[in-house]
């Protein structure tokens, strides 16, 4: 940004020239420039108030490699700043108190304006979950989806929220100006209004139809974009974000990575990082990580969702029509609404499960993870486990960060992919013994079983069982044998030593939860919020930044988490754990996962069952144009994955039992 001191007088002969082009000024003492002014780049242009006016000496490139000089031509120009190489040109109306950056295009602008003292978004309350605004989170440019969260969902500790509320006051304020800012190469073109926004380096911003009250934040190496015919209100944008296409957006916080378009609409919301909303509606959610609607017809409302994946009129309900929209859902990470879906809120569903049908109860599966809710005569099913065998979701988890859109080095949300992580595995462990205690209390010869407004089948249950022990047995196995894979032991005390917890980052034993994509021990949220709550937390970037530390403690926690689980769930301490023990157990995670790997290899099968040739071979010919386009079974890259990774897990299993054979267990 330019200093005062670096512009002079503008002098009697540049005022000539400037006149000769067309110019006016309703007081040329105000107007200053830099040294190297070359007046004859400003061209019909009316300037009033204190105007500041560098060097125009480059040439823009515009789309079909046509160049133009920078400067000034055809605009109204009030009280702004103009930084070297900057281009204007048609500007309808007029620029007011903007600061336009150095390399900037405005073009073919009807009006951009500050219009008194604004906080350009900042400040501005989104009511998430409940319309009634007793969630409301106030966003501000460096929100995380974690503090989001926070904000959200801890509104028990009232002092949490309010310093929490202070911390973002204090930054608006310091946002706030009567003044507006155009980024270093920031493009504006075709728009009509905007008033009261700050734009970033490097974003476009071209046919907007009006925004107002917002920020669109932006990096060179991670523009955002916003669209033809976009109407925004009071909201806030980020770096790698895109609204476009007639999308409507009011009082909302749209992350990094996140694509709004396609005439969508949103309102009260809060997207975290690369979700996607086309089409559709969206009302006071709190969209987490990878939320993704793609239908006309979809509505998402009052809930928070994460790494959810929104069929086609799938909806749901947030009041009874008698105090209001006051009732929210959850629905946790990696699940899917099929189409026509409907949930009656409030209502909580459990992680990487699928919605079918519609659900007229209120339901809570959120310790039945894994699992499929399906309607049977207005009926609500609940068939737990069974997604664990399912190929779409392990697909779903490794397109996750393929499709990682962020290119910024420090991103605003922390973000972990796992699948199967303390936190999923902690409520199969509550699942497993939840489905165990309703058939000890109902009776093994009960047909069904009742378990928070959801029936469960007999042979569902017996299923949902067996298939939670594989995952956590595959979970408690994949630690010990990554550890033991990579590490060197001669003895079974060496042994033990590999697989010992600490690594110098202690905790992470107890409960877990998924804070907005970044799962973390329970204790440790305590510790921050607590920090915040005590004043010993006493910035917004100290925040965002145990959020990252957060992340970087993962594995370390995770182990942490998994040796405890060893000792309670499968018997194995590994401060005494014998070299056959250990043996004994990878021979059952090897028998566990590659369980669970043919039933998706099964499941994959599907795909190419004779019903699912229906409509090939329009006209004669199916078996061959099925074959041209799916390819076969057998050579189909997920398929062969499949194997693969048996082949890979079979010969990791022996490789580590011919580790163990060649150590002797310690004396007694």
């Amino acid at each position: 940004m330019e200093k005062e001191t670096e512009y002079r007088e503008i002098s009697d002969q540049e005022i000539k020239i400037l006149r000769e082009n067309g110019c006016s000024c309703d007081d040329w003492s105000r107007v200053k420039v830099k040294e190297g002014f070359i007046a004859d780049r400003v061209r019909d242009a009316r300037l009033s108030g204190e105007i500041r006016l560098g060097i125009f000496r480059r040439q823009v490139v515009f789309a079909g490699n046509l160049a133009r000089p920078s400067g000034i031509y055809s605009a109204t120009l009030h009280d702004c700043t103009v930084e070297d190489d900057a281009y204007i040109h048609q500007v309808k109306n007029y620029i007011a108190n903007y600061r336009v950056g150095r390399d900037a295009v405005i073009e073919c602008v009807d009006t951009l304006a500050v219009d008194g003292v604004s906080r350009f978004g900042n400040g501005t309350r989104v009511s998430v979950l409940t319309e009634d605004g007793a969630r409301a989170v106030p966003i501000f440019n460096e929100l995380s989806a974690h503090a989001a969260y926070l904000i959200t969902f801890y509104r028990h500790r009232p002092a949490l929220i309010a310093n929490m509320q202070r911390l973002i006051d204090d930054y608006t304020a310091r946002v706030a100006s009567s003044r507006g800012v155009i980024g270093e190469g920031a493009r504006l073109s075709g728009c009509r209004v905007i008033l009261n926004v700050n734009v970033g380096p490097g974003a476009v911003v071209e046919g907007a139809c009006r925004l107002e009250e917002g920020t669109i934040n932006s990096s060179p190496g991670d523009p955002a974009y916003v669209g033809p015919g976009v109407i925004a209100r009071h909201f806030i944008t980020t770096s790698g974000s895109s609204v476009s296409d007639s999308s409507v957006i009011a009082h909302c916080f749209v992350g990094q990575g996140t694509i709004l378009g396609k005439q969508y609409s949103a309102e009260h919301s809060i997207f975290a990082a690369n979700c996607q909303g086309f089409h559709g509606e969206a009302c006071s959610i709190f969209a987490g990580p990878y939320t993704v609607s793609h239908h006309k017809s979809t509505l998402l409302i009052a809930a928070y969702f994460a790494f959810l994946n929104a069929g086609s009129g799938s909806n749901q309900s947030n009041h009874m029509y008698k105090l209001g929209p006051i009732h929210q859902g959850v629905i946790e990470r990696g699940s899917k609404t099929a189409s026509d879906s409907y949930i009656l809120w409030p209502a909580k569903i459990g992680a990487f499960s699928l919605v079918m049908g519609r659900h007229y109860r209120n339901l809570d599966t959120s310790d039945m993870p894994f699992s499929y809710i399906i309607e049977n005569t207005d009926e609500s099913y609940l068939a737990p486990g069974v997604n664990l065998r399912s190929i779409g979701t392990v697909r779903d988890v490794q397109k996750w960060p393929l499709r990682d859109r962020r290119r910024e080095e420090r991103p605003l949300d922390s973000i972990i992919f796992n699948m199967l992580s303390p936190y999923s595995v902690q409520k199969m462990i509550r699942g497993r013994a939840i489905l165990g205690e309703l058939e000890r209390a109902s009776g093994r010869t009960s047909e069904y079983y009742m378990f928070n407004s959801a029936k469960i089948t007999h042979r569902a249950l017996q299923r949902g069982r067996y298939l939670y022990r594989l995952g956590i047995v595959k979970f408690l196995g994949n630690g010990i044998v990554n550890r033991l894979a990579t590490a060197a032991f001669t003895s079974e005390e060496e042994m033990r030593q590999v697989l010992a917890p600490g690594e110098g980052i202690k905790g992470g034993e107890g409960e877990w939860v998924d804070v907005a994509g970044l799962m973390t021990p329970k204790e440790e949220v305590t510790r921050l919020i607590e920090g915040i709550e005590e004043g010993r937390v006493a910035s917004l970037e100290r925040v965002n930044d145990t959020f990252r530390a957060w992340k970087e403690n993962y594995p370390a926690w995770t182990w942490n988490w998994t040796v405890s689980r060893l000792k309670s769930e499968v018997g194995i301490d590994v401060a005494t754990v014998t070299v056959a023990r250990v043996e004994e157990f990878i021979r059952e995670w090897r028998d566990a996962v590659v369980a669970l790997d043919r039933m998706m290899h099964e499941d994959a099968r599907k795909e190419f069952a004779l019903k699912a040739r229906v409509g090939f071979g329009i006209d004669g010919e199916e078996e061959s144009d099925f074959g041209n386009v799916r390819g076969e079974f057998d050579n189909h890259p997920t398929v062969k994955n499949i194997l693969d990774h048996i082949d890979r897990k079979n010969n990791l299993f022996q490789t580590i039992a011919n580790k163990l054979k060649q150590i002797k267990p310690c004396a007694e």
